[in-house]
């Protein structure tokens, strides 16, 4: 009688049911970091694999199509993960910027957002281009997964690409992201990340907001919200050139 009473209102309340079960995920994912890896291993990269791992089992127990959404208990996950508070949550980056850190990256930072949209974007496409896909569809999809996880799908949702691309071009982003998590706090010494200007550059450069944000965390967290800024303007930019140039570049180079 109690677990249906308690099923009852958490099914009622399922904003609020999403918040605990992210909560309970993220303190156990900072909880392993800090126990097992020392915090070499940042708590959102093992948040992302265990969010991985519950969306895979809620499809499989579910046998729908949406992981976890697809159980009613679970349903307010579905709105925490929209695309509503997900850019509410990459645009409150920005207010902790300080303007002047901002203007002193000028063109580095510019010039570090188009470069790194188009050397992930190629990565992407040579990597899918070597197993196999040779449609402009698939390889502006898959390349533009390798932009980030978002743009992936925007792209493949605009070109038409098939969900089997449009996963994939998601497994990149989040790939990407995790590296990008994992291996920063490592890499900062040798390339001097270690102020607000090469974090701007930094998040120009390598683009996912999620990986910037754990990985300069994991770093420092006051450089933080310096990355992630050229970070949200990487994936708009990678949203705006992926169903346009990049596509008509690729159907121009394979038809």
């Amino acid at each position: 009688m109690i677990i249906e009473s308690l099923t009852k209102v958490l099914n009622g309340y399922g904003l609020i049911s999403g918040f605990a079960v992210i909560g309970a995920t993220m303190w156990l994912s900072y909880w392993l970091s800090a126990k097992f890896t020392r915090g070499r291993l940042h708590g959102s990269a093992i948040a992302i694999l265990l969010g991985l791992v519950l969306s895979y089992v809620g499809g499989l127990y579910s046998g729908g199509q949406k992981g976890l959404v697809d159980i009613p208990l679970l349903s307010g996950i579905g709105i925490l993960g929209g695309a509503m508070l997900r850019d509410f949550a990459i645009i409150a980056t920005a207010f902790g910027v300080n303007p002047e850190e901002l203007k002193r990256a000028g063109v580095s930072g510019v010039i570090a957002l188009v470069f790194g949209v188009f050397v992930s974007f190629f990565a992407g496409a040579a990597v899918a281009f070597a197993f196999g896909y040779t449609d402009a569809v698939s390889l502006t999809t898959i390349g533009t997964g390798a932009v980030t996880y978002i743009v992936g799908p925007v792209t493949g949702a605009a070109l038409g690409a098939s969900s089997e691309v449009m996963a994939l071009s998601i497994a990149a982003g989040l790939i990407k992201a995790m590296v990008v998590m994992v291996a920063t706090p490592f890499v900062a010494p040798l390339i001097g990340l270690n102020n607000p200007r090469s974090a701007v550059i930094f998040g120009g450069l390598i683009g996912t907001s999620s990986g910037v944000a754990a990985g300069l965390a994991a770093t420092d967290p006051k450089l933080v919200p310096y990355g992630c800024l050229t970070a949200a303007f990487y994936t708009a930019l990678g949203c705006l050139l992926g169903p346009s140039l990049l596509y008509f570049m690729m159907r121009g180079l394979f038809g």
